[in-house]
């Protein structure tokens, strides 16, 4: 059983990120990006997050520390979360077709997306990529997943501020009355 616990979340993330990198060759030519030096300023608390999250054991106390007791149902509920979050991430996906990129664009062509699960949420990739994150924490029960989970959402909520100032130049009030009709992040909250 120590096997499953030490390879199957790193197994699903691995297959995530390859599937994700092979999507990303279907997408259209883009017309506007964002400057480096503002997608730095959520890429570097990314990058901090998710070493934080996947980091192998140290063998040093302090950041290999229980947040909580490590138990099978902790590890198995937190692999339902990053299951069902990395489900919504590619249902998401397939949704934006063409209009997805991995930075901040605006395509040619672009389209506002409203069906599917942007219905319920403006940023469902984001939205399941945190599900994802905290089911992975959960599993895993050391405190540092958690501060990646809380850098990993820092950097969300920084890349959600650009996208959405791209898209309010874009599509004027169609998307002014999408982000008052539809939340951020978690239907009916945020």
């Amino acid at each position: 059983m120590r096997t499953v616990h030490a390879l199957l979340i790193p197994a699903l993330w691995a297959a995530w990120i390859a599937g994700w990198c092979m999507a990303a060759l279907v997408s259209k030519p883009v017309r506007r990006r964002e400057s480096v030096v503002s997608r730095l300023t959520h890429l570097v608390p990314l990058g901090i997050g998710a070493a934080l999250l996947a980091w192998p054991r140290s063998g040093h106390p302090m950041p290999d520390q229980l947040l909580f007791s490590r138990t099978a149902t902790g590890f198995w509920l937190g692999t339902v979360l990053l299951v069902a979050g990395l489900g919504v991430t590619i249902a998401a996906r397939v949704h934006l077709g063409g209009n997805w990129s991995g930075t901040v664009t605006l395509k040619h062509d672009h389209t506002l997306t409203r069906g599917g699960p942007y219905r319920w949420v403006r940023h469902p990739i984001y939205s399941g990529l945190l599900l994802a994150v905290l089911g992975s924490a959960v599993a895993g029960a050391e405190w540092r997943a958690f501060v990646g989970a809380g850098l990993i959402t820092a950097a969300f909520l920084r890349k959600i501020r650009i996208e959405e100032r791209f898209l309010a130049e874009q599509f004027g009030p169609a998307y002014d009355r999408y982000r008052q009709e539809v939340a951020a992040l978690i239907p009916g909250v945020i």
